[in-house]
């Protein structure tokens, strides 16, 4: 009887863990046509800050970590998708999408050209105007830096203060 609770138990566990955790490409990234500028005028449309740019290569272990490990949570997805419209762009990508100033132009020129990204992740928050207000390269420390980092955004603390500043101050004991 023991062992049968002690599995019940387990599985209920697993499956909490589980329910909290979701595919980041349904769940986290919003689907687009590529037209940045486009996606600006809806973002704003929806009363959302603006647009996260998740700029990523498929070899990246980095971000590989952050689609498991971060992207993937459920108060993540939640609090992102109220705040912003969230998309992903392939740094060696040869798609052709629509920049933030509504010209054509390819993934990969996109990323180096227009925003200097060389690694990856890079993860670029952009204002409705078109204005990058906060850049951050790499994975964050886990979600509750990436979180931080959406509330440094959303705030607007990024006018008045650095990143790294605002997350000494709001660091969680």
């Amino acid at each position: 009887m023991l062992k049968k609770i002690v599995l019940l138990s387990l599985f209920l566990l697993a499956s909490q863990v589980n329910a909290a955790q979701r595919d980041p490409y349904k769940f986290f990234f919003n689907e687009t046509w590529g037209d940045f500028k486009e996606e600006l005028a809806n973002a704003k449309a929806q009363g959302k800050k603006g647009l996260l740019i998740f700029f990523e290569m498929d070899e990246c272990p980095f971000c590989h970590y952050m689609k498991k490990n971060v992207l993937n949570q459920s108060r993540v997805q939640e609090y992102y998708h109220k705040h912003f419209l969230n998309f992903t762009v392939d740094i060696e990508g040869d798609v052709e999408i629509v920049n933030l100033k509504g010209q054509p132009t390819r993934q990969k020129d996109f990323a180096f050209k227009e925003f200097r990204v060389r690694a990856t992740p890079v993860i670029m928050f952009i204002d409705l105007e078109g204005k990058l207000v906060h850049r951050h390269t790499g994975k964050s420390a886990g979600v509750d830096e990436f979180m931080l980092m959406g509330e440094y955004v959303v705030g607007g603390y990024y006018k008045k203060t650095s990143f790294t500043r605002y997350k000494r101050e709001h660091k969680k004991p």
